[in-house]
């Protein structure tokens, strides 16, 4: 149910899971002359899919007519693709451990939902979940737009209170989820969370001296210790307390694991108003809501959330059905190739509208965007220089490559942002 904690607090940055050696080899930095590119031709994007009965044709999705629509053909791209349903993937892997876990403790009990469309109203996606209406996830900077009452779904969370109302107690929801981000080895605006929510009626906790906020905080303790125990092996573990809009208490579970605390899900007990709008009265609740890619690179020392999406052999070919835990065997060791590109910003620049538009030009052959040096002149007027990474997973990057990359690069974010070139 959770929105992650990077994403609930405004504007937190979340931590990289895996930090990188400095890599001492690079192609010329972007002072060196650029040639102009060729014009290159784009394949088509599919024109239809079908996700859990819908149809949804990329008309009804990119809207470049639609002054609302922020969904670029790069994100239309990856709808359909569920990862999470690929048994011999590392998410789908996970999902499956994790399944494995609920059916073991809870035989029967809770329903599984992974083929749910991503499109959702702005009232799934945050008013049944009770984000504020001033809540930043509900930006244009955040939040892919279909139009101005549809988005695509920022978390699973947004098929919540649908369910609840067809009177399930007992699921869990996985799926792709979408949010404008920054771009770095632990950043993707598209990836896959996994929501549980279990329902307790007023009578389940009789005889057990607590009362029912009581009782459902320490059921769930107990099922997630037991499934990080299950995901890690024995793992020391500690609870902390924290604030969503959505549970009341809150907590987050992390585990002490190579040597480091980390963060695995948030959770707590669901508000009575979210039960209340769904029809349960006199229940109570709880959810957790995890992020798969999150916890996936660590159990599969992936270091590179780009690798996901990756469809080269040597990198599918290491992962088998029900082999959790694997270690991914890197298969390149190709350098990177920096570009500087500087530029004055105006009121409307946001760093997530950069990362997008370097995204669609560049796609997953860029590795990072980092902000390296700004300042204000005596006009007032503020310059920002950000560094881009590029990088292939799979093959070595020429200049000419590179280069045709940033003059595209830099045309876009001129023509785009409205930002001024130095």
């Amino acid at each position: 149910m959770l929105i992650q904690k990077s994403y609930a607090r405004a504007l937190a940055a979340r931590p990289p899971l895996l930090l990188f050696k400095p890599f001492t080899q690079s192609l010329p930095f972007s002072s060196v002359p650029l040639p102009k590119p060729p014009k290159k031709h784009c394949p088509p994007l599919a024109a239809l899919l079908e996700i859990g009965g819908v149809k949804i044709a990329k008309d009804d999705v990119v809207r470049e007519g639609d002054p609302a629509n922020n969904v670029p053909d790069t994100i239309f791209s990856k709808i359909g693709l569920q990862l999470h349903r690929r048994d011999r993937h590392p998410i789908g892997i996970l999902k499956n451990a994790i399944y494995e876990y609920f059916d073991e403790k809870h035989e029967g009990k809770f329903l599984k939902f992974d083929d749910l469309c991503p499109i959702v109203s702005v009232k799934q996606n945050f008013d049944d979940v009770l984000v504020p209406a001033d809540h930043v996830s509900r930006s244009y900077n955040d939040t892919y737009y279909v139009d101005a009452q549809t988005v695509l779904r920022c978390h699973t969370s947004a098929h919540q209170a649908e369910l609840l109302r067809e009177g399930n107690t007992h699921f869990l929801v996985t799926g792709d989820v979408y949010r404008r981000d920054s771009i770095d080895s632990t950043h993707y605006p598209v990836f896959h969370q996994m929501e549980g929510v279990r329902v307790f009626s007023k009578d389940d906790h009789v005889g057990s001296d607590m009362d029912a906020i009581s009782y459902a905080a320490t059921n769930l303790k107990k099922t997630l210790e037991g499934l990080a125990q299950h995901l890690f092996g024995a793992v020391e573990m500690r609870w902390v307390d924290t604030y969503f809009p959505f549970t009341n208490p809150s907590f987050e579970l992390e585990i002490f694991f190579q040597e480091n605390w980390m963060e695995v899900l948030g959770c707590g007990v669901t508000e009575q108003e979210i039960l209340k709008r769904s029809g349960r009265m006199d229940c109570v609740a709880w959810a957790f809501g995890l992020g798969l890619e999150r916890l996936a690179m660590v159990l599969f020392d992936i270091p590179d959330i780009r690798l996901f999406w990756s469809t080269d052999e040597r990198f599918t070919s290491q992962f088998s059905k029900g082999q959790l835990g694997v270690k991914f065997k890197p298969f390149s060791k190709f350098p990177p190739c920096y570009k500087d590109m500087s530029f004055w910003i105006n009121e409307s620049f946001t760093e997530n509208n950069l990362c997008e538009v370097v995204r669609g030009i560049a796609g997953d052959l860029v590795e990072e965007v980092k902000l390296i040096d700004n300042f204000t002149n005596k006009k007032g007027m503020t310059s920002h220089c950000y560094r881009i990474a590029y990088r292939s997973m799979e093959r070595s990057l020429t200049d000419d490559e590179i280069n045709q990359l940033q003059w595209s690069v830099r045309d876009a974010v001129e023509n785009k942002l409205k930002v001024v070139l130095r």
